[in-house]
């Protein structure tokens, strides 16, 4: 019997207001990012509002019994308001049904280095700086914040929920950078090599599409294969900017 959805999309959210602070404080060269408040409370930047819309449009014109029919979406503000204007574009089958939040989608959190620029970290916290340098990203865990390896935990468990209760089923997932990244490295069974070299690459874009679909000759119960990673054709083809820059803490990044 199968197990997982017949197809997967995992959605990094529009871009937001932290996206746009991030941007302005390293052109300032500053040390810390101008955001007060939560994390989760960072709302999208108007930009992100369109390019949300415009990838609503594109799931839209897909034939019914394509577009997606289950969505999960992290708690945080600015990933809701991108799932919600997919849905109000027609982008899903389901629009009645509240959307499923779920906090393993959450964020990657940061700890003591919330809010800082990589600058900011070694000038701040040299600490820190050398413990990452030392231990690597995936590992590294600032004190109050986590790890790739702690994201990927909650994201099995995840996983598994959805093989539970969405097999067969169209599921789109709306999350963060690092979720992108950390789903890839756990249905793919890559290593951290390689998920590295993925992220290495470039950042996940801001409304990016990555796709998978069931194939059941795969394994003993079929398995997910990667359609395509990091698509913006459906925010690009509508004249709408990408932007694919890191989420405000980003000194757990590089």
């Amino acid at each position: 019997m199968n197990r997982w959805p017949e197809t997967l999309w995992v959605i990094r959210h529009g871009q937001s207001a932290g996206n746009v602070a991030r941007d302005a404080a390293h052109e300032a060269k500053l040390d810390r990012i101008a955001l007060t408040g939560r994390d989760v409370d960072v709302p999208l930047s108007q930009l992100g509002e369109e390019q949300s819309r415009a990838l609503g449009r594109w799931f839209a014109a897909m034939p019914s019994g394509e577009r997606p029919n289950v969505v999960l979406v992290s708690p945080y503000v600015r990933a809701i308001r991108t799932a919600e204007l997919i849905r109000e574009a027609g982008g899903t089958e389901e629009t009645d049904d509240p959307l499923c939040s779920d906090e393993r989608l959450r964020e990657k959190e940061f700890g003591v280095l919330d809010g800082l620029t990589t600058p900011g970290v070694a000038k701040i916290m040299p600490d820190q700086a050398e413990f990452r340098r030392i231990l690597g990203k995936f590992y590294h865990r600032p004190p109050g914040g986590e790890s790739w390896c702690d994201v990927i935990l909650r994201l099995r468990s995840l996983l598994d929920t959805i093989s539970l209760h969405h097999s067969g089923h169209r599921v789109a997932i709306v999350a963060h950078q690092v979720v992108v990244l950390c789903l890839r490295y756990i249905i793919e069974n890559l290593d951290e090599a390689t998920i590295l070299a993925i992220d290495r690459d470039g950042d996940v874009a801001n409304c990016a599409v990555t796709e998978y679909h069931l194939d059941p000759s795969a394994g003993k119960r079929g398995a997910l294969a990667l359609a395509r990673y990091n698509y913006t054709v459906p925010v690009e083809q509508e004249a709408v900017p990408v932007t694919c820059a890191d989420d405000p803490p980003v000194a757990a990044r590089g």
